[in-house]
Order: C-alpha cells, then sequence, then structure tokens
C-alpha cells in the first residue's frame, strides 16, 4: 500500500484563530480580517502590518495574547487518534514566533510556517519560507509518492486542498464552501476523522 500523510491548516482547524483574539484583546476590530475574508494573503498581511505599526502593538504583547490561547475543544484528541494512524503535518501561514505555545499544547506536531521581521520589538515585515507554501508542500510530499489527504477552512487553504488527493473542509464558512463544493464539508472532528479514514483506506 502506498504511505500517506495528512495536512492540516492550523488557525480555525486546531485553534482560535490568532489575529481574532489579538484583535478582541486590543480593540482593534480591523485585526478580525482573517484569511476566511481576504484571498491575497499579503494584502491581509500588509493590512496588518499597517495596523500594528499605526497602534505601537509589540510582538511581545501579541505573544502575551497567545499564550493565553487553548487548543479548539477536541483539537489535541482529534490529532492523537490521527498521528496513531498515519503521519500529519501541519501546513500554515502563521509564523515561528506566534506557533510555539501552542505546538506545545498539541504535543508538538510538526509545522512548515512562516517567520516575522523584528525589529526592537516590533514586527516591521514578514518573511514566507515560499510563495503558496501549502500547495508547494503537498505537491512535494505526493513527489515523495506519499498519499496526501488534506483539510481547512479559508481560501488560502485552497490551492492545498486541490493538490492533495482528496481535501475536505472543517469549520469552513458558507459562502466558501458554495464557491468551492468540490471539498466536503465537516463540522465535528468526529466526521473528520472518519472522513479521513476512509481516504486512507484508498491508498493502494
Amino acid at each position: 500500500m502506498q504511505q500517506t500523510i495528512v495536512a492540516l491548516d492550523l488557525e480555525g482547524v486546531l485553534v482560535p484563530e490568532i489575529w481574532v483574539a489579538v484583535a478582541a484583546k486590543t480593540g482593534i476590530d480591523a485585526l478580525r480580517r482573517t484569511t476566511r475574508d481576504e484571498p491575497d494573503y499579503d494584502v491581509l498581511m500588509r493590512g496588518r502590518l499597517d495596523l500594528l505599526q499605526e497602534h505601537g502593538l509589540t510582538l511581545t504583547s501579541i505573544q502575551d495574547v497567545i499564550g493565553t490561547l487553548v487548543p479548539l475543544p477536541g483539537a489535541r484528541e482529534f490529532l492523537d487518534a490521527l498521528r496513531e494512524q498515519t503521519q500529519v503535518i501541519i501546513l500554515s501561514d502563521t509564523f515561528e514566533e506566534f506557533a510555539k505555545p501552542l505546538m506545545r499544547q498539541l504535543g508538538w506536531p510538526t509545522i512548515f510556517c512562516h517567520r516575522l521581521v523584528v525589529e526592537e520589538d516590533h514586527v516591521t515585515g514578514y518573511t514566507l519560507r515560499q510563495p503558496d507554501q501549502k500547495r508547494r508542500s503537498v505537491e512535494s510530499l505526493r513527489g515523495l509518492n506519499y498519499r496526501v489527504l488534506a483539510a481547512g477552512d479559508s481560501f488560502n487553504d485552497i490551492s492545498m486542498l486541490e493538490a492533495a488527493h482528496e481535501g475536505y473542509f472543517f469549520h469552513a464558512p458558507e459562502a466558501i464552501q458554495r464557491q468551492f463544493p468540490q471539498f466536503k464539508a465537516h463540522e465535528t472532528y468526529d466526521g473528520l476523522l472518519g472522513e479521513i479514514q476512509r481516504g486512507l483506506k484508498g491508498a493502494v
């Protein structure tokens, strides 16, 4: 049988949306905008960076908010159950400087993500691991002869889902589900786990 690997988005799938939490803490409502709302990641991030500068928010202040977050209910159990059956990798458009406390709570799964540019505790930019890294990671895994299954919730996950052998939505907004009806949508970890298990059996 072909070896398998599952690629998962992070925010909205396993943990809360980090920028939404920062918006709630700081009262900066414009930071609530996420990849569910804006398909162009560069436009989204440049807007966030402008807001950080405008309001004088530091990396430490953002990390303090992240330190209060916990995985979504059932996420750790879902991830543990999945990792008993196959390899799992998290493909995220978050940043190394944000992810660590959340990865600790999830049992240190492998994550591919980006890096921030920080000067004197102020976020001045960001460096992509590579453009469209989710899609390219899945394509590379397929090139290594893995059967790849993927799950995400936002516009920035679409290319990853399209590149996988099978792609699924999890907690995706209805508008995105309607725009991309080819991907089965799930709202519970049990439902997603069952779907992935069926997909794993398709390895030949």
